[in-house]
């Protein structure tokens, strides 16, 4: 079931602008509906709450990007962030999906970007 956690995290991102009104709703509606759909335990470990990226300025050592979705809402969250995302060589989408399907956890992907400047971790918690 869907926490108010969940709920308020996708709300905070529509008040700082990071998401629109209209994509908030789709984040809430996804939600509702991974309640509704067969949850599997994970066998031997504690289900991944939340997923979380983190872009660091590779010259500043700071925090570009730092964002922590629901596990609820990854798929429809990576399909979103897919869209605004150029293409980072070495970053495979497959091989994350693949991760996150097999019930992965800690960091998932660990890409450093030379060309603009990035590191990019992703984790699952």
């Amino acid at each position: 079931m869907a926490t108010t956690e969940e709920r308020l995290q996708i709300l905070k991102m529509i008040e700082e602008g990071k998401i629109s009104a209209s994509e908030g709703a789709n984040l809430l509606r996804a939600l509702d509906q991974s309640d509704v759909g067969p949850n599997q335990p994970l066998k031997g470990a504690s289900q991944p709450r939340w997923f979380r990226v983190r872009v660091t300025d590779t010259r500043t050592g700071r925090n570009k990007v730092n964002v922590n979705i629901p596990m609820g809402l990854v798929n429809v969250g990576i399909k979103m962030g897919a869209r605004f995302t150029p293409s980072v060589e070495g970053f495979d989408y497959a091989y994350l999906m693949e991760a996150l399907e097999s019930g992965k956890q800690g960091k998932v992907v660990d890409v450093q970007n030379d060309e603009e400047g990035e590191r990019i971790e992703i984790f699952v918690e």
